[in-house]
């Protein structure tokens, strides 16, 4: 970048130099000759290589949005010489120095690099690839529809090739977002659906626990009594949520749902708090129950 003064740092005026090789090699003609022997190929090898060190350069400078465009050109040039792969790699070069200026592009270099891995039949770089679309519309662009989206075709793809931890963790995503935007339904059958299998599993059945409560606060969201009765169907499927305090703290929940006790509602959240803090998104899905009881403030 720029310096003070409005002169260019010496890694930017390098940069400049490279894009300026770069580009006159990517439009020159090999001539009839050159083709036969290789120079064309030759010139877009050349061409690639000295976009990527003018990528370089302008990272050295901080010229974040020069350094996505020039990693993207080396890209779209591996990808026309059908090298592919490569072609792949760049994208997710661009697109991680776009992230820091520019999340919009980022996300359009990340399309083209899953468009190649799903073309190759790259399915788990696939699933990461999504994953990290998902992780930019999440915390940068701040949209919970695509985050969503994206996590789910990550779990799809994690699932056929039976990499089941990596879905569960997207997977668990869905469900978390799904409830922020009052998709309850589809948040409690994922929540219940990882329980389930957690509680059939004696490596993961501890974290049952975790999953059929954020569960069971979905159902309080939609009908307290749809709640009493997942509570029961959940202690048939794993009967050490007797003695949980989540469960226990859910039966008075419900309680004071019941005959709209709101001080009591208010009181059971704070004495569970004291012991261990429910975490921001559980918080959140309780006041949205308080709020069916007409009462907007948890404290």
């Amino acid at each position: 970048m720029s310096d003070k003064s409005g002169t260019a740092s010496p890694e930017e005026q390098q940069g400049q130099k490279y894009l300026a090789e770069a580009e006159k090699k990517a439009q020159g003609k090999a001539g009839f000759l050159g083709g036969m022997f290789g120079g064309g190929s030759s010139r877009v090898d050349d061409a690639i290589e000295l976009y990527c060190k003018a990528a370089n350069c302008f990272k050295m400078a901080k010229n974040w949005n020069a350094a996505g465009s020039a990693f993207e050109e080396a890209a779209k040039l591996n990808e026309s010489s059908g090298n592919k792969l490569e072609a792949s790699q760049k994208f997710q070069d661009a697109s991680m120095s776009f992230k820091k200026v520019n999340p919009t592009r980022a996300v359009e270099c990340l399309k083209r690099t899953v468009g190649i891995q799903t073309e190759m039949g790259r399915f788990t770089m696939a699933a990461k690839t999504h994953t990290s679309i998902a992780e930019i519309y999440e915390s940068d662009a701040q949209d919970k529809e695509q985050a969503i989206a994206h996590y789910q075709k990550a779990a799809d793809y994690y699932q056929g090739e039976e990499s089941q931890s990596h879905a569960q963790k997207c997977l668990l995503k869905v469900a978390q977002f799904a409830a922020d935007t009052e998709d309850f339904t589809r948040a409690i059958e994922i929540f219940e659906q990882v329980a389930n299998r957690n509680a059939e599993n004696p490596m993961l059945k501890y974290g049952a626990k975790e999953y059929y409560f954020k569960a069971a606060l979905c159902h309080l969201c939609v009908d307290p009594l749809n709640a009493q009765h997942a509570m029961t169907r959940y202690l048939d499927h794993f009967p050490a949520l007797e003695d949980s305090r989540e469960f226990k703290l859910l039966k008075t929940v419900l309680a004071c749902m019941e005959n709209s006790d709101v001080d009591g509602f208010t009181e059971a959240l704070k004495e569970y708090d004291q012991i261990s803090r429910l975490d921001p998104w559980a918080t959140s899905i309780f006041l949205r129950a308080k709020r069916s009881m007409g009462e907007a403030d948890l404290t």
